[in-house]
């Protein structure tokens, strides 16, 4: 099994419906790990694994709720696809303000859950990747010195040389060596490019 492979994380108290859910989800192709508490969940787990979590809703010690509560407070981000014989409407706001992927009620069509499935790794997919081109792009920006970062956020705006070196009291030709740095460390070739690179940036 691959480190990266996703993998669907399934907690339910009934042993049966966890037998069921695990045979279901590995004929389905996916790598399960099945727990019949969630405090096995939080002990076992490892929180930065790429895949997704199928939540019973109602179990003992601690419920679903709460632990997708407790995920987000950990700082762990896996989608989560409720399933549960105890729904209720004001149970399914939460879950979804919360997040959630869907809320399925017991017992639920096979195809209804895969597909549940299926949008949860996409989605965890995505905001992993996304976050991982966030890291690249900082590390980038990190890379400047703090002069350069200067000149790349004026840059970004729109100013001039000249400009740039009046707002920082530098003479004009050192700011056009800063410039061509930061284009060089930052591996962008226009103006445009750079735009678009602190764009995607949470705030240079």
């Amino acid at each position: 099994m691959s480190a990266t492979e996703p993998t669907v994380f399934v907690v339910d108290d009934d042993p049966s419906v966890l037998r069921a859910l695990e045979r279901l989800l590995r004929s389905a192709g996916y790598v399960v790990e099945a727990y019949a508490s969630p405090r096995a969940f939080l002990e076992l787990a490892p929180a930065e694994r790429p895949g997704c979590l199928v939540l019973d809703l109602r179990m003992p010690d601690l419920g679903g709720l709460e632990l997708h509560e407790e995920l987000e407070r950990r700082g762990c981000s896996l989608p989560v696809v409720f399933l549960t014989g105890h729904g209720d409407v004001s149970s399914s706001v939460r879950a979804m303000k919360a997040g959630a992927i869907d809320f399925l009620t017991k017992p639920c069509d096979d195809t209804d859950l895969l597909a549940a499935v299926a949008r949860a790794i996409d989605r965890d997919a995505r905001a992993r990747a996304a976050r991982d081109e966030q890291r690249a792009l900082r590390t980038r920006f990190e890379a400047l010195t703090p002069r350069e970062r200067e000149v790349c956020v004026r840059v970004a705006r729109g100013l001039l040389n000249k400009e740039i070196a009046d707002e920082l009291g530098a003479a004009e030709k050192t700011i056009k060596v800063h410039r061509g740095r930061v284009m060089e460390k930052l591996g962008v070739a226009s103006v445009a490019e750079l735009v678009r690179l602190v764009d995607r940036l949470d705030g240079p």
